[in-house]
């Protein structure tokens, strides 16, 4: 609450009277948090947040593209790259947090053994229906997951019976509703989606931890600022936590 009237307080009286729409765009690893803390955020301020959630690429893409776009929240990776390049400049970056990519299964069905290559191989091949977003909309999860399989020697195997979703949200529908017996998503995709589906993250010899950030240009708007320091609060970080980054 004490951070909630420190907000108001910072976007004054001004913002109540002309409310300010702030359009985000994330990756849909931090769907559940982020939507949290965009109500509390609409609560203390009467400013409204529109957020659009994709894959990490989609999203930073998606965010090039919409002039009004405000914050962008993707892996540390891409905003990287792109500032190398020079395509994003001019701006701030502030890290989130990192989570790392697993597998789940329908609440309530047998949870595999996933814990080394050879049995994450035996997981795969035993599947009847597996998962996972897709690669060629900038997946994170979905780019490395086609790279073990290919390691593993059972890529056409699995696309056989793959589903390719368009982001993690959708894998984890995919999942939840029974139209696939393994998903692969980042795990706090997974947590968020339903704790029970967790299966566990990939053996150690496929570790996949990614880093999220905030990324926004130097010259955005007070009551996005405000956001900002809403998001990068304790208590927002707790809630990420919570939702399975670290």
């Amino acid at each position: 609450m004490r951070i909630l009237l420190s907000l108001a307080l910072t976007v004054g009286v001004a913002s109540q009277a002309s409310a300010e729409e702030l359009k985000v765009y994330a990756a849909a690893a931090v769907r559940s948090p982020l939507l949290e803390m965009a109500a509390d955020y609409e609560a203390a301020t009467g400013n409204k947040v529109v957020c659009v959630f994709d894959t990490a690429g989609a999203t930073e893409q998606k965010f090039r593209a919409d002039p009004a776009a405000a914050l962008l929240i993707t892996t540390q990776a891409l905003i990287a790259e792109r500032e190398k390049s020079g395509v994003l400049k001019d701006g701030v970056i502030v890290r989130l947090g990192d989570t790392v990519a697993g597998f789940a299964v329908p609440p309530g069905s047998p949870k595999p053994d996933i814990s080394t290559p050879a049995k994450l191989k035996a997981a795969l091949l035993s599947a009847r229906r597996i998962a996972f977003s897709d690669p060629a909309r900038g997946a994170t999860v979905g780019t490395h997951f086609m790279k073990v399989i290919e390691t593993l020697g059972i890529k056409d195997e699995v696309l056989q019976k793959a589903a390719v979703a368009p982001d993690g949200v959708e894998t984890m529908r995919l999942v939840l509703e029974k139209n696939a017996d393994l998903g692969v998503s980042q795990m706090s995709e997974i947590v968020q989606a339903n704790r029970d589906a967790l299966v566990g993250p990939f053996p150690r010899e496929f570790d996949l931890a990614t880093t999220f950030s905030l990324w926004h240009r130097a010259d955005v708007s007070p009551a996005a600022r405000t956001f900002v320091a809403l998001i990068t609060s304790p208590a927002s970080r707790a809630k990420l936590a919570a939702e399975g980054f670290r």
